[in-house]
Formats: structure tokens, sequence, C-alpha cells
């Protein structure tokens, strides 16, 4: 592993849109935090993101099953920690894709490979390690999450190219960061069903909404140099219109899911479970009323907020599994 280098953010390679004085910067030993960045340790929002579709997943399994196995503690825990390392592997891939880009752009200009903290191999080397790492974490899994699992590292594997050829790179990521509800719906019943299909939708809606709110600080930057978002796509004037669509459809989706998995007279199980999706809608419009597109600090903010947006469902179904 390389020393770390002093970047214009700051010292020990500090990347710009980092959590200010997150654990990596702080604790970490200094020759691991190029790594640790690369796999974005220091951005815990985007393990957020990936992680709370599997939970999703796994939860509104649960419902339809109406009962719980020990086997879905080892799911919800396992889930959390390929997470972290497929967002890692996920991320480290993306950098290498983007280096040239990532170079160009103020906000990524930081970040260790482009700021040559870490070389191309070395990178490549990190992205292997902490793929395998996963993967032996889903063998754990039955056979139908297995192949789920190793079905999802073609959209992983795309994903970085999509702002080169398509307006939509969003669909893209939505495509990569919510298969957790099909594989963790999967590992818990044995078989892909439609309730885990439209949840699925829902989180690339879901997806769509927060990853548009995140591509308006880089606009400015991705117009200089070819590169496509959604941001770019609907302009500040259509954006909101945009953005309320996708909490639309995020919703309607998740109730359709809800309705079509928990069991026939399980009426206050479906009630409560509705509840989460109607409070994280009101999340989700809150989002809405703060939106400032000409504000990276805002837009950063509500982009993080989306963690607490997605921990909603959770708890609400957690909650209506003792309806």
């Amino acid at each position: 592993m390389t020393d770390t280098r002093t970047t214009p953010e700051g010292e020990n390679g500090t990347v710009a849109d980092a959590v200010k004085g997150n654990w990596v910067d702080r604790l970490a030993p200094a020759r691991t935090r190029p790594y640790l960045r690369l796999s974005r340790l220091d951005r815990p929002i985007g393990t957020w993101l990936l992680l709370l579709p599997c939970w999703w997943g796994l939860m509104l399994a649960m419902l339809h099953d109406g009962a719980t196995r020990w086997e879905d503690l080892w799911i919800f825990v396992g889930c959390g920690f390929g997470a972290i390392l497929m967002r890692g592997a996920g991320c480290t891939w993306n950098d290498i894709t983007d280096r040239d880009i990532d170079g160009s752009v103020a906000r990524t200009a930081s970040r260790p490979i482009p700021s040559g903290q870490v070389s191309t191999k070395q990178a490549l080397a990190w992205t292997l390690a902490q793929a395998l790492i996963a993967f032996a974490i889903l063998l754990t899994f039955n056979l139908p999450a297995i192949i789920l699992g190793i079905l999802a590292l073609l959209p992983v594997a795309i994903y970085p190219f999509a702002k080169r050829f398509t307006w939509w790179p969003q669909v893209f990521l939505g495509i990569a960061f919510n298969w957790g509800a099909l594989l963790a719906w999967t590992a818990h019943t044995g078989q892909l069903q439609m309730p885990a299909v439209l949840l699925y939708l829902s989180g690339m809606a879901w997806t769509l909404f927060y990853d548009t709110i995140y591509a308006h600080q880089d606009k400015e930057d991705d117009a200089l140099i070819g590169v496509k978002s959604t941001a770019r796509l609907f302009g500040d004037a259509a954006t909101p219109r945009w953005l309320t669509g996708f909490l639309i459809f995020t919703l309607a989706l998740m109730a359709w899911a809800i309705t079509m998995a928990v069991p026939q007279g399980r009426n206050l199980m479906l009630v409560i479970a509705l509840t989460g999706t109607l409070a994280m809608g009101c999340h989700l419009i809150w989002q809405l009323r703060r939106l400032k597109l000409d504000d990276s600090d805002r837009l950063l903010s509500l982009f993080r907020s989306n963690r607490d947006a997605g921990l909603i469902p959770v708890l609400f179904f957690a909650v209506a599994l003792f309806a």
C-alpha cells in the first residue's frame, strides 16, 4: 500500500465530499486510508442506500411468511457486511473507470486515484479482494440467492460507463443499488416472487429521486466534460416535477408490494406496513420542500438524509411483524 499525500483538500489526502471528522481521517492507520477512501468508508451514506433495500426485502418476506427464523438474523447481518464490501468494490471499480474524469471535477479530484495516492493496479487488487470476501458471505445463502448475487455483478460493472452513453445513468445505479431487495427476499423464501420485484422497482424510483438531487452538485462540471445525468437532462426548472413523479412511483410501488405480500386477514399488519410507506413519503416531501438546486451544501445534506428516509419502512416492517 502507498503512503498518503497531502492534497488541496487537506492533510492526509482528505476527500472533498467526505463527512468532516470521519473515523477514516481521524483513526485509521495512514497507509490504509487511501483504500478505505476508495471504499467510501469515510462517506457511509452509500452503504446505507445499498443496504436498506436488502432489509426491505428481508422484512417484507418475513411479513409474507408470517414467521421468523434464526437464519433471518444471519441474512440481516450478512447483508450488512455484504453491503459494505460490495459498495466498496463497486466504488473502487467506479473510481478506476472514472480516473480521468474525476481529475477534471472539483468535487472528485481529491479522490485517491486522481490525486495519486493509489495506482490503478493497486485499486484493481483492492476491488478483487473486497468482491471475493463478499462472495464468501454470499455462499452462506441458498442457491437461488447465490445466483442472484452473481447476476448482480453485471449492473455493477456497467454502471460507471452509463453516464457516457445515456442521460439516465441513475437508472443503472438503481438497477445495481436495489438488487438486494430481490436477493434478501429470495434468501428468506427460496424463490423470487412478485412482491420483491415491485419492491425492487420502488427502490429504483427512490434512487432516481435521491441521485438526481445528488447529481445537481456536479452539473456544471459534467457539462464541461460531457458527462450525462438526469440533473442535466431535466434542468433546474423541470427537476422538481420529475422528483415529484419519482416520489409518487416510489410510494405506489412499495404500497403495491406490501399489499401483495401481507397475507389476507392480517389487517393490522397491513396497516402498520403501509403506514411506513406513508411516513417515508412524508420524509421525501420534506426533502422536496427544502430543495435548493443552486446550494451544493443543501443538496448533499438532502441526499444524505435518505438514510433516514429508507430506515422508516424498515422500522415499520419490524413492528408489523408482531401485529
